[in-house]
């Protein structure tokens, strides 16, 4: 076959690659991530008791709208991450706000007490297992978020990785909200964001095994 010939043979079986496949990938990835969290925490830990009275507090719910910020601009920079060549921009920006607010009011909290209270504030009741927990329920949008980055071309797989076990985590801390009991700021503040440090230190390690072109 000539060369000119193949040329428009390849050109005639061209087909348009969709602008938002990407984002399309990661919008499964995220679905699946939350409905797997929501079947783990259904079969590992159950809601938590009194979820319904509880609901009446606003700091259910600031738990909520936290782990929801930090995924949904964990998502905004993983998406940049997937393309190659695109810049992080104010992406990079908007994933410090939601942590940066949250120690601003837990360290208001910790001034408003005495120094007695305060390490308490900080351990609550559940220290020892909730990063773990956290962690184990990212299990889910972990595995899914390395799929969707398959689809894709990260340049830069280490961080790619990361932004990946960051989102697992946050989606993992939102469902794991119906469950724990904690409601204090600077508990949240040190053992919320650790349990997502796993699977974002997960896959900064992961990254560059798995996202190899």
């Amino acid at each position: 076959m000539k060369t000119d010939e193949l040329i428009h043979l390849l050109a005639a079986d061209g087909r348009p690659v969709q602008n938002n496949s990407i984002e399309q990938r990661f919008v499964v990835a995220t679905l699946v991530g939350i409905a797997g969290a929501a079947v783990l925490m259904l079969a590992l830990f159950g809601l938590r008791p009194g979820l319904l009275a509880t609901m009446v507090l606003p700091m259910f719910w600031g738990k909520l709208v936290f782990a929801a910020a930090l995924a949904a601009a964990g998502l905004a920079l993983l998406r940049r991450m997937a393309r190659p060549g695109m810049a992080v921009g104010p992406a990079a920006l908007l994933l410090a706000v939601p942590p940066l607010v949250l120690w601003a009011l837990a360290l208001l909290a910790l001034s408003q007490v005495t120094a007695a209270e305060r390490v308490p504030l900080i351990l609550g009741s559940t220290w020892r297992t909730c990063p773990f927990n956290i962690a184990a329920l990212s299990v889910p949008a972990f595995v899914a978020g390395f799929w969707a980055l398959k689809g894709a071309a990260p340049t830069r797989p280490a961080w790619a990785g990361a932004g990946a076990g960051l989102l697992a985590g946050a989606l993992g801390a939102l469902v794991y909200a119906l469950h724990c009991p904690e409601m204090a700021t600077p508990f949240l503040a040190v053992w919320y964001l650790a349990g997502m440090a796993i699977p974002t230190a997960l896959g900064a390690v992961l990254g560059p095994r798995l996202l190899r072109w």
